[in-house]
């Protein structure tokens, strides 16, 4: 097996422009492909494409390819500097290693961990990770799981003891939340789910039915709206994914109970109405999404950011959901759904560094119809139907 090289600085640029490309496959159907060689070695070792492209709205397509099979409910999905990633698996405790290295069948895919004291069931597991700012040098993971006692908060190095550094999350069979990321003011985002107590999504003194802003020790981060509390934005139902835009601006992705599901730009102190509301109010004590979906065609878990584009993966939907936003951070136009039934119940959506995005599916976890393959991580590359280059 070969390894890739790490992403150079040129890569990184390119992506960049793909992505800026992608965004205006709406308007102009421009179109990109696999990566150009790296001025600093071979190109990525990638399998031959798993289905023709998906047709979306306004000639929008999606390339996708499996880049690994045979996982079991892949939650969450944070890229190493090397360009290889690490993958939660909710019902096993297990971290995976996926790539960088390669073979003909797709990426390598080892564990490097197992999180012992991980107690799953439902919707409770291994759930969100992300890498820190500085993984070069502190070679530090933040893990969000579901312990017998509640959600917490923990920091590690691989293969070393959990520190846990947030605590006491309310934990139960459905609505653990789970969504983690560093923002880009460098503190540690949290996504908490009411646990089924629908009254401690508006109580500020639950962590549960939240958005948390704390820093990488797990202290309340400072300039948060309510002082020396980790609370930045409360009224969710069961936030699992949540990204920024290239101006910084939040959003994050919303379960509903029967009506809506939601995307939600999330501002500090933001209040977004659960249980009171559910989809759009028009009320001004709470924050509207900028679109919902009925929860049929949604139930969506994991969110992404390319440039001007939001891309959420959908369990019942079964779909990728693909939104363009203006440059107030609203929605332009209307959806586009993309995948849709081809690879079941999707999950976790990332940005990899190479301006594609990396998909997970979930069919094995009691709510889907598992293919052979199952669980699948994807690749899906926007393109437009010449096959060109932007």
């Amino acid at each position: 097996m070969s390894a890739r090289p790490p992403y150079t600085r040129t890569r990184r640029l390119r992506a960049a422009l793909a992505a800026s490309c992608a965004a205006l496959l709406f308007a102009a159907g421009c179109s990109f492909g696999e990566p150009e060689p790296d001025p600093a070695g071979e190109p990525p070792n990638l399998p031959t494409p798993s289905a023709p492209a998906s047709p979306g709205g306004a000639g929008q397509q999606a390339v996708a390819t499996v880049l690994a099979k045979g996982l079991r409910v892949p939650w969450a999905i944070a890229f190493l500097p090397d360009g290889g990633a690490l993958v939660t698996e909710r019902d096993s405790g297990r971290i995976l290693q996926v790539g960088p290295e390669s073979g003909p069948d797709g990426l390598r895919v080892r564990v490097v961990q197992t999180i012992t004291d991980v107690a799953a069931a439902g919707e409770g597991g291994l759930l969100g990770i992300t890498v820190s700012p500085g993984y070069d040098k502190d070679r530090t993971v933040f893990v969000y799981y579901t312990t017998e006692q509640d959600n917490r908060v923990v920091r590690l190095q691989l293969g070393g003891q959990p520190t846990p550094i947030l605590t006491g999350i309310p934990k139960a069979n459905v609505h653990n939340g789970g969504g983690l990321g560093f923002g880009p003011d460098g503190q540690l985002y949290a996504s908490t789910g009411d646990a089924g107590e629908r009254p401690a999504a508006q109580d500020v003194k639950s962590l549960g039915g939240k958005i948390l802003r704390i820093t990488p020790d797990g202290k309340p981060a400072a300039g948060n709206p309510y002082p020396g509390s980790p609370v930045w934005s409360l009224g969710h139902r069961n936030v699992q994914g949540f990204t920024w835009d290239a101006a910084k601006r939040m959003y994050a992705v919303e379960f509903g109970q029967n009506t809506w599901d939601e995307i939600n730009q999330i501002t500090k102190g933001g209040n977004y109405g659960w249980p009171q509301v559910e989809g759009r109010a028009g009320d001004k004590r709470y924050s509207d999404p900028i679109t919902q979906w009925a929860t049929s065609d949604a139930s969506c878990s994991g969110l992404a950011a390319a440039d001007r584009l939001l891309v959420t993966g959908c369990l019942r939907g079964k779909r990728l959901w693909v939104m363009e936003l203006t440059d107030m951070g609203t929605l332009l136009g209307q959806p586009s759904e993309l995948l849709t039934n081809r690879y079941g119940r999707l999950r976790a959506v990332a940005a990899a560094p190479d301006g594609s995005l990396w998909v997970s599916t979930s069919n094995h976890d009691g709510r889907g119809n598992p293919a052979a393959d199952d669980d699948r991580l994807l690749r899906v590359v926007f393109a437009g139907g010449d096959g060109g280059r932007s």
